[in-house]
């Protein structure tokens, strides 16, 4: 007798298991499949998504990039306690950058509509008054200097464009995008490459497909792998993620092996200046990896998933955050333990910095786009419930960042005087890394006028601003160059006392 009912229960949670996945598995039929949710749980989900963004930010806050190329010990604790969100979001605004960058754009949505062009999220988010770094801040000084948004984030333009920036920031369109991984990915497009290119860029597609499959099931291992077919196969992305789902199958039990295993085989950058020749990685593709581990092994528990992706370390306040989301979407603000939840309602009223939304907002408006989209692409929407046309994921185009560069050193670099800077290398690029300061904290800010050559050839006339949030992250950069010795040298035309450009050193590459 007990063996028929073991039997039977497996045949059940086989035909759940199946159940599950039947929104794509039976789309050969050649009728597309739909979803129904009520609107009650379609809102449920956004909201969810939204805090478990800023449950995870929170709760891997002060570990990010204290861990690098290695992760936290489990003796090592991690910080949490009712009122903690709120003591973050008070003494530490900036820390919430994922999510306010979002709410940028989700402003821009809200004041202009889903077909508002390109150029409005780029001028939105570099004039507005947040820090950023990386290949947001290079795309802010790109788009404030004249670049077009559909080339500041290319990697000739951008020396990050593989880094986190759009991965951490496209949450907001898979959330309006519930069942549609293409048409968030083709949503996107435009917007990500304002700061990011290839595997940068890919990072935000496949945040915004696990986000969109996010609402049809629950099955884990299933949307990580259904997401992924948003992505080139041939990509570095694809590949490293590809690796992860892998080897989660030959050590289902053990997060630390896959880890090691990432270490070996994916964890060298070659575009970010800042972790070339060091254990620092923001790029996009190491950092998701962690996401996918974490939510591989946590196995739907919302505790154990954000500590693995806190514990694997690196961008570890960002990693929780994605993954949060993520999983809150899945799950839905509803089910999310209370034990996570606690404290949260006290900031959900209150606007995030230098935007006027806050998280209330946030679930009310993101709700409101999705029914926008859901009628957009074929779905109805009636008194108490959505029908969503669901799409199959398909791949976007394919490219690739920093192609044939390889690091081959990192050199020093003094100023001549005050008012030329002068080097030379022999190899194929470089990258120049320092900074426009203030010799005076209180003094005004100053713009550096400078021309800036390669091979006694004028190749960019540049500003250098001391004001943090206009600043030029890296001061010179080229790539593709013929194998040779190089000549580089920066003039500055309007040298002052009171300011310096001081140069930090440069990444060297060859063939």
């Amino acid at each position: 007798m007990n063996k028929v009912v073991l039997i039977i229960f497996l045949l059940l949670a086989c035909w759940c298991h199946m159940n599950a996945q039947s929104v794509y598995l039976s789309k050969d039929s050649g009728e597309q499949k739909t979803l129904t949710l009520s609107k009650k749980r379609l809102k449920d989900k956004i909201k969810g998504g939204w805090a478990g963004q800023v449950i995870g930010v929170t709760y891997g806050s002060v570990t990010e990039f204290k861990y690098k190329g290695t992760f936290i010990q489990d003796y090592q604790p991690i910080e949490w306690y009712n009122g903690y969100i709120k003591a973050q979001f008070e003494s530490w605004p900036d820390l919430y950058d994922d999510i306010y960058m979002d709410l940028t754009f989700v402003e821009v949505i809200e004041r202009c509509g889903v077909d508002v062009p390109v150029d409005s999220f780029a001028i939105a988010f570099a004039r507005a008054g947040y820090v950023l770094w990386h290949a947001n801040q290079a795309a802010r000084y790109n788009i404030l200097n004249g670049i077009s948004p559909l080339q500041s984030g290319h990697w000739h333009n951008n020396p990050h464009a593989d880094d986190i920036d759009f991965q951490i920031e496209a949450d907001f369109a898979g959330l309006m995008h519930p069942g549609m991984p293409n048409a968030a990915a083709n949503f996107v497009d435009p917007i990500g490459h304002i700061m990011n290119y290839g595997d940068g860029w890919y990072g935000g597609v496949y945040v915004c497909a696990l986000y969109t499959l996010a609402f049809v099931t629950d099955d884990i291992p299933f949307i990580i792998r259904e997401a992924l077919k948003t992505i080139p196969a041939q990509s570095t992305f694809y590949k490293c993620i590809n690796d992860v789902i892998n080897w989660h199958h030959k050590y289902p039990n053990d997060w630390k092996q896959t880890w090691f295993e990432l270490q070996k085989k994916w964890s060298s950058d070659i575009g970010c200046p800042e972790g070339v020749f060091d254990a620092f990685n923001i790029d996009a593709k190491l950092n998701m990896a962690y996401v996918v581990l974490a939510l591989l092994y946590g196995k739907s528990d919302f505790g154990k998933t954000l500590e693995i992706a806190t514990r694997c370390g690196q961008d570890s306040d960002c990693n929780p955050g994605t993954a949060g989301g993520i999983l809150g979407t899945i799950k839905g603000y509803s089910n999310i333990p209370e034990y996570w939840k606690m404290g949260l309602s006290d900031i959900e009223d209150r606007p995030f910095k230098h935007t006027s939304l806050s998280l209330n907002a946030a679930y009310d408006i993101s709700y409101k786009h999705a029914i926008e989209m859901i009628k957009r692409h074929g779905g109805e929407v009636s008194n108490s419930s959505v029908t969503i046309l669901l799409q199959k994921p398909t791949s976007v185009r394919f490219e690739q960042s920093f192609e044939g560069l390889v690091p081959k050193k990192k050199i020093g670099v003094d100023r001549i005087g005050d008012s030329i800077i002068a080097f030379e290398f022999e190899g194929t690029g470089f990258a120049l890394r320092g900074e426009s300061i203030k010799k005076e904290p209180h003094s005004a800010d100053y713009v550096f006028d400078a021309i800036l050559y390669l091979d006694d050839q004028i190749m960019e006339r540049a500003k250098f601003y001391t004001n943090f949030l206009t600043r030029r992250y890296e001061l010179f950069w080229k790539y593709g160059l013929e194998n040779k010795k190089h000549m580089v040298k920066i003039i500055i035309t309007n040298p002052s006392p009171y300011y310096e450009i001081k140069p930090w050193d440069c990444i060297i590459y060859g063939k």
